[in-house]
């Protein structure tokens, strides 16, 4: 049977194959060290908790609750980036609650793209960035992820070659996979270009809480003029541990959140009123919480650096998010992410997420999460070691087995 259109619009979802190789690994009873999916460890913060506990007892929580998110929590939300950004939001025509960072992204790229829009996306970068555009029937054209000089002449390139002119850039700083982060001159220059070309900022700032070194990553709302055209995207997931509350907020451009606020006024009825009082508590609160979930992963980080590079796995230390983007080895780079991945599973016990996952730039690369503790990320450590000390019989034998197929 013919597949449906939108899901023929889909490539296949490459992580499906590494969980399948995990799932199956752990059914034969290995221990599999899973640093794939950024599926925080870490427990929601016990107020946060108690609040969600106190909420759910009052019966009047339980009737449907409000699309956009409950003036309460939008007001937390603004509050929020006055004190960390030094940006005013106005809670009700700015700030929309969403269902976790991911739904929000998908459901403005509903709101905004007619078939055959041209965005601006860059690569590698988080699934839901392209294929949000393209279940919508939008065209991606790829950019670069490093937000430096080689950011802009691909931008130029794209409006002069592209037709129709592309409608929207997606930036996402700290980035995943890459960690990159970026700076407030680097979105001074991008606003400037957008607005040069008449076209929509969307920014994934899901990871702006989790940061190394003392250095804040800075919203690119920050920039004066930027909330004409811009909207940004946040999560609770990793900053709060709250990864299945499903809670996250899009806020910024008047016309673009209205537009945004339509869309899901027809797709759902909001999160589960007890959840959003509890994430109202969360953004209230002082900040040790995220402090804390901070720290960890640093420590967590530092393991990670420190013992696979002992391991003979260089991984450079990422300045932000729970994620470290390593290259392949030289050896095995000729297989691809998505092979080497495999025989991580298979030869090492361990899992990560292949590189082309995010994107065929991303073809070199893992992706791997800080999602175990100190002691697991040496165990990994110790099992790469011995995989990489065999690795010519590894390849040998894996020649050998493409070649009898």
């Amino acid at each position: 049977m013919e597949e449906f259109h939108k899901v023929r619009r889909l490539p296949p979802y490459v992580f499906e194959q590494v969980n399948r190789l995990k799932a199956s690994a752990r059914a034969g009873g290995a221990d599999i060290i899973d640093l794939g999916m950024g599926n925080p460890d870490l427990p929601t913060p016990q107020s946060i908790v108690d609040k969600l506990c106190e909420a759910v007892q009052d019966p009047r929580t339980h009737r449907y609750s409000s699309s956009k998110g409950i003036p309460g929590l939008r007001r937390a939300q603004a509050a929020y980036y006055a004190r960390r950004f030094g940006v005013k939001l106005n809670p009700d025509t700015q700030v929309v609650a969403t269902l976790g960072s991911k739904e929000g992204f998908a459901n403005m790229a509903q709101a905004i793209t007619a078939p055959g829009d041209v965005i601006l996306c860059p690569n590698p970068t988080y699934p839901i960035h392209a294929f949000g555009f393209l279940m919508t029937g939008g065209v991606i054209r790829s950019i670069s992820v490093e937000p430096d000089d080689t950011f802009f002449p691909p931008l130029e390139r794209a409006i002069r070659h592209s037709i129709p002119k592309p409608i929207a850039l997606v930036i996402n700083y700290p980035s995943n996979p890459t960690a990159h982060v970026a700076t407030l001159d680097f979105y001074k220059e991008v606003v400037a270009f957008a607005k040069k070309h008449d076209i929509v900022i969307l920014s994934d700032l899901a990871y702006s809480e989790i940061y190394f070194d003392g250095v804040m990553p800075p919203s690119v709302l920050e920039v004066p003029g930027a909330m004409d055209n811009t909207v940004e995207f946040t999560s609770m997931s990793k900053t709060f541990s709250m990864p299945g509350w499903r809670m996250g907020f899009a806020v910024g451009n008047e016309r673009l959140i209205s537009a945004l606020t339509r869309v899901k006024s027809y797709l759902d009825y909001g999160a589960f009123t007890p959840i959003q009082v509890a994430a109202t508590h969360a953004l209230n609160g002082d900040g040790s919480d995220i402090a804390e979930v901070r720290s960890i992963y640093k420590r967590r980080r530092d393991v990670l650096v420190e013992s696979f590079g002992k391991a003979g796995f260089e991984v450079p230390p990422p300045a932000a998010t729970m994620f470290a983007w390593a290259k392949i080895p030289e050896k095995f780079r000729h297989l691809g992410s998505l092979e080497f991945s495999k025989l991580l599973v298979e030869k090492a016990d361990v899992a990560v997420a292949p590189g082309i996952g995010f994107g065929e730039q991303g073809d070199d690369y893992i992706r791997i999460a800080l999602v175990e503790n100190e002691h697991r990320i040496r165990q990994a450590a110790r099992s790469i070691k011995k995989f990489l000390s065999t690795a010519d019989d590894t390849l040998h034998n894996v020649i050998s087995l493409n070649a009898h197929r």
